[in-house]
């Protein structure tokens, strides 16, 4: 994998959660609950202009970044924000990138930012499916996340030594990972984004109608403990 792009997908991925917000849909803020002790896995259903993503929330390894995540949920803060931007790496097997999504600072909306949950402390993987938090700065992430279309190790923990933190894995795509492909598939602006931006904006953003948790299947008693394969 070349050192030199790589480096400038890892700025864009950090960069961009600090872009102003545009055309987001005024939504009123509803209060954000003060803590949220999340389960060892939280399910919520992301629905979108092109169809709904199931993703599996680790409150078990990455609990700080799940309870965040779902502080924004629970106050429907996540109603009506856009997928925005989408970063396509040139080289490996194709589709090889990711697609980003949040409030982009939007001050109304947004809340404090959290510690870092390093990948090499929670043991979780940029494999295909993840969900990852977006920062500047370690320990700057708030409400802008990626999702992963393939797996980019490179964002892990101790693969960077520009930025050796990595990003925060917290979570897996386990049902329409087909509609992160299609998000990963929409026009691009060429002019939309400054510096090593440009290009990376989506020319017509795709709103994410609402994001609610949803019940998590237990193992039937005739598969006890059999884990649930996921949807792609």
């Amino acid at each position: 994998m070349p050192i030199r792009p790589f480096a400038a997908a890892l700025a864009l991925l950090a960069l961009t959660a600090a872009s102003p917000p545009k055309k987001i849909t005024p939504v009123k803020p509803v209060p954000a609950p003060a803590r949220i002790v999340p389960a060892d896995v939280e399910r919520v259903a992301m629905t979108t202009e092109l169809g709904t993503i199931v993703i599996d929330l680790d409150g078990k390894n990455a609990p700080l970044s799940t309870a965040n995540f779902l502080r924004y949920v629970t106050a429907k803060r996540f109603d009506e924000i856009v997928f925005y931007r989408v970063m396509r790496l040139a080289w490996g097997e194709q589709p090889n990138g990711l697609v980003q999504a949040g409030l982009r600072g939007d001050p109304t909306r947004v809340l404090p930012p959290i510690p870092h949950e390093s990948t090499a402390k929670t043991g979780l993987k940029h494999v295909a499916g993840a969900i990852s938090m977006a920062r500047l700065g370690v320990g700057t992430a708030t409400a802008d996340f990626s999702i992963l279309i393939s797996d980019i190790p490179g964002l892990d923990a101790g693969q960077n030594p520009n930025d050796p933190e990595g990003y925060a894995v917290f979570g897996r795509v386990v049902e329409g990972l087909d509609v992160a492909r299609r998000i990963y598939e929409v026009p691009l602006s060429p002019t939309a984004g400054s510096g090593i931006l440009k290009g990376q904006m989506i020319a017509k953003p795709v709103k994410v109608l609402t994001v609610r948790r949803v019940p998590v299947a237990k193992p039937t008693a005739a598969q006890p403990g059999a884990a649930q394969p996921p949807k792609l």
